[in-house]
């Protein structure tokens, strides 16, 4: 199972790629305002110490592109969502560090340059990968949902999630029922 570290940088990466609704064609992600809501629920204060900008706004966006088709094709196409994973790590020239916690140390990727899509980006990726190697590519998705494309991360026990949340699930089972309740013609 995931460490909180790793499992809070899951829910950054799943909750940045899910500011993007293609279905409904909606950016949650469209203003520099609407990124500093999203960093302040994301990143510990000492990491948020300047306001967002317009720069950081697009960059930020950039990261969340990479992050939402590692989600997409991680289950389909392992090989093609580490290569994202490794090229994302890369350009934001994340390293390895160690800092304490609690009583003992762990180990963490950060990025080499400050800035909001590094941070972000390492924080996200490295995540991901924690997700790839420790359960595999398959607890990485989208919502089977025909009318839903958000993202997920299944760090459950059995590793069955299909959707993205429980309203969706909810949904497509009382789809089916009613379904299997129809009068065959």
């Amino acid at each position: 199972m995931l460490d909180a570290y790793h499992q809070s940088g899951v829910d950054l990466a799943v909750d940045l790629a899910n500011t993007l609704k293609p279905v409904k064609g909606e950016d949650l992600l469209d203003s520099v305002s609407a990124l500093r809501a999203f960093l302040d629920r994301h990143l510990p204060g000492d990491e948020r110490a300047e306001p967002p900008t317009a720069h950081d706004l697009e960059a930020v966006r950039a990261v969340r592109a990479t992050v939402r088709e590692t989600l997409e094709r991680a289950a389909e196409e392992p090989g093609h969502a580490a290569r994202l994973v490794n090229d994302g790590l890369r350009e934001c020239r994340a390293a390895p560090q160690l800092r304490p916690d609690g009583d003992g140390w762990r180990l963490e990727v950060a990025p080499e340059t400050g800035g909001y899509a590094p941070t972000v980006a390492a924080r996200a990726l490295d995540a991901l990968a924690a997700v790839l190697t420790e359960l595999g590519p398959d607890r990485l998705g989208v919502c089977s949902s025909p009318t839903c494309r958000s993202t997920f991360a299944d760090l459950s026990r059995n590793g069955s999630k299909q959707y993205c949340s429980r309203g969706c699930a909810h949904r497509a089972s009382v789809a089916a029922y009613r379904t299997r309740r129809r009068p065959s013609s």
